[in-house]
């Protein structure tokens, strides 16, 4: 079937840019992109992809001033019980528990 349908969107120009110097990299036009994500879209009856908020470590931006000093407070008893283990496991722990 010709190609003879427009679509016209309009978003945020850094986000268009870092996408387009992928696709570049990817040697894939922007417009087969698109046409690939609606064939997905078809395919899968939705979305192709999961559509939720990350589960990420605790974001103390979200937090109430109480929730933040509870924190601390369980931070501060575990580290006098000895209940700790060494930064670099720490963070390998929470980058394989998130994915990131």
């Amino acid at each position: 079937m010709p190609k003879s349908a427009n679509l016209y969107a309009r978003i945020e120009p850094d986000l268009k840019e870092q996408a387009e110097a992928i696709l570049n990299a990817l040697g894939i036009p922007a417009s087969n992109a698109i046409t690939m994500f609606y064939k997905q879209i078809v395919l899968h009856n939705g979305i192709p992809f999961d559509l939720k908020i990350p589960n990420h470590p605790t974001d103390i931006s979200r937090m109430t001033e109480s929730q933040f000093n509870e924190e601390l407070e369980k931070g501060y008893k575990n580290m006098q019980e000895g209940n700790n283990i060494p930064m670099e496991q720490a963070f390998s722990d929470i980058r394989k528990e998130y994915g990131i």
